[in-house]
């Protein structure tokens, strides 16, 4: 199934909650967050379209815009299509439901959405950082991120060693 007959698919069954197809060489689809895990159990549930995969689950900081952009790549094995979704939540209050529940791929990924990015996924079985000590301030992924001159009294410099 091609993305412009995915998308029509998906707005025919979830109405207000899909946003634009948005075209390019990979065409993804704007999913509303509320509607994230409905949408992403339907997508695995249903038999015609079988998304078994969440491959990668990833986000981007877009100040200009003052929002965090969530992006879930899925794959159908035994149909061999996939499909983009993504989901925009706001920089100053990044939540949204987690889809952990649906794929469990889902619990290493957003871990380290929320630790880099410091988006917050409800409903997530263990968010809690995964790359970063729990002490560490700020979320390294965001544009606005200052690093820390020194961490527990150990320099953060990098000296270069041309």
């Amino acid at each position: 199934m091609d993305a412009a007959a995915l998308h029509q698919t998906l707005q025919a069954r979830f109405g207000d909650a899909i946003g634009t197809l948005e075209s390019g060489m990979e065409p993804a689809i704007r999913v509303a967050p509320a509607a994230i895990v409905g949408v992403c159990t339907y997508l695995k549930t249903d038999p015609a379209l079988g998304f078994d995969c969440l491959s990668n689950q990833s986000g981007v900081d877009y100040p200009a815009r003052h929002e965090i952009e969530v992006v879930y790549h899925l794959i159908s094995y035994r149909l061999r299509h996939a499909c983009i979704l993504k989901v925009g939540v706001p920089r100053d209050n990044p939540a949204m439901p987690s889809v952990a529940g649906v794929w469990r791929t889902a619990i290493w990924q957003e871990r380290e959405i929320f630790d880099l990015l410091g988006v917050v996924f409800d409903g997530h079985p263990d968010l809690r950082r995964i790359l970063l000590p729990e002490d560490w301030v700020g979320h390294p992924l965001r544009k606005d991120f200052v690093e820390p001159t020194e961490y527990h009294g150990i320099s953060t410099k990098r000296e270069s060693m041309l």
